[in-house]
């Protein structure tokens, strides 16, 4: 079972995340962030992994602290769930449109942890949302998930449409990865043995 709970408490934040990679999309997310929530949840639905977060932050201060180490939790939990990498797919790529925005994104599950954001947001906020804070969120999720991402908008005229279709683009581009490959379902997909 590709299962993982991650539980991080610090003085800024207390985050417990749960993540079943098998699963239908599911999800339960409560950051105290209503946009960020909005996000997460099409993370779980488009890559098909249930997920529940639930973030205390200091969100008196600001949303980054809690945005950040909810990044860096789930990234924690999707390295502890996939395993190995035995049998995945593990590359996975989304070219993403919605409305005027068209966001496309790449992935490696290598172990590698790199992140290229190329997506520039037209306003400094999304309601009270930082939009700075998507490129903080998925640089958290890539270098504690071990993941090389690519992200990169093409189009897009509004902040909204553009961090959402960053997220669906990634959450597909996830779901192709983590699939099983039926070619080689019993194999580290990588010449050197190991990812």
């Amino acid at each position: 079972m590709r299962r993982a709970q991650i539980t991080r408490k610090t003085a800024e934040t207390d985050i417990t995340v749960t993540v079943n990679l098998d699963g239908t999309g599911s999800y339960d997310n409560r950051t105290g962030v209503g946009f960020f929530d909005h996000m997460l949840d099409q993370l779980a639905r488009h890559a098909l992994i249930d997920m529940h977060v639930k973030a205390v932050g200091d969100l008196h201060i600001d949303d980054h602290h809690t945005v950040e180490d909810v990044g860096i939790a789930l990234g924690q939990a999707l390295s502890q769930a996939v395993g190995d990498k035995k049998g995945i797919t593990r590359y996975g790529a989304c070219l993403l449109p919605m409305d005027d925005a068209l966001v496309r994104c790449a992935l490696d599950l290598s172990g590698r942890p790199y992140l290229v954001w190329n997506v520039d947001m037209p306003s400094a906020k999304i309601g009270t949302f930082d939009t700075e804070l998507v490129r903080e969120f998925f640089q958290a999720f890539a270098t504690h998930g071990g993941i090389t991402l690519h992200v990169d908008r093409l189009h897009g005229l509004n902040a909204h449409h553009i961090a959402e279709a960053a997220f669906k683009a990634v959450a597909r581009a996830l779901r192709d990865a983590l699939e099983t490959d039926p070619r080689k379902a019993d194999a580290i997909p990588s010449t050197k043995g190991t990812l």
